[in-house]
C-alpha cells in the first residue's frame, strides 16, 4: 500500500504545483472551485482556490489543495522526502526547492548518503532531498 503526501496551501497551491512541475517534471492536473458543480458547497468568493491538484511523476503521486480556512497555518512536524539515485539530480532539485525558501540543513554528503539536504521552500513546504548510496540502490 503506497503513501501519498497530500499538502495544503493558503491560497498559493496553483503557484506551488506549477513550480513543482518545473522542478520534477510530470503531468499536472489542477481543479478549482469553479470546476465544481454549483451545489458542491464551495464557499462564495473562494471559487479560484484549488480544490485538488495532482502531480504524477514517474508513477508517483503528489497531491494538494488550498485550504478554505481563513486561519491557515504552515505545515509542521513532517517533511516531504524526495530521493533519487543521481547525486547531481538531488543537488539540482534541492537548489530549486531551496530557492526563495530557507535551508535548514545544507545539502552535503553524510554517512548514510552521498547527498542529503533539508529546506522549507518558498511556499512553506518542508523537504528532505537525498541521493541513494550505492549500497541503497
Amino acid at each position: 500500500m503506497p503513501f501519498h503526501p497530500y499538502l495544503y496551501f493558503g491560497g498559493n497551491c496553483r503557484e506551488a504545483f506549477t513550480r513543482y512541475q518545473e522542478v520534477f517534471g510530470g503531468d499536472l492536473t489542477v481543479l478549482t472551485g469553479a470546476d465544481a458543480p454549483p451545489d458542491s458547497g464551495i464557499p462564495a468568493g473562494k471559487e479560484d482556490l484549488v480544490m485538488h491538484a495532482a502531480l504524477m511523476i514517474d508513477g508517483e503521486l503528489l497531491m494538494a489543495s488550498d485550504s478554505y480556512d481563513d486561519e491557515f497555518a504552515a505545515v509542521h512536524g513532517m517533511y516531504v522526502h524526495y530521493s533519487t539515485a543521481d547525486v547531481d539530480r538531488a543537488k539540482t532539485v534541492f537548489d530549486a526547492l531551496a530557492d526563495g525558501g530557507t535551508v535548514e540543513s545544507p545539502g552535503e554528503e553524510v554517512f548514510w548518503s552521498p547527498f542529503f539536504g533539508v529546506c522549507r521552500d518558498r511556499f512553506g513546504t518542508p523537504w528532505q532531498v537525498s541521493a541513494e548510496s550505492t549500497e541503497q540502490a
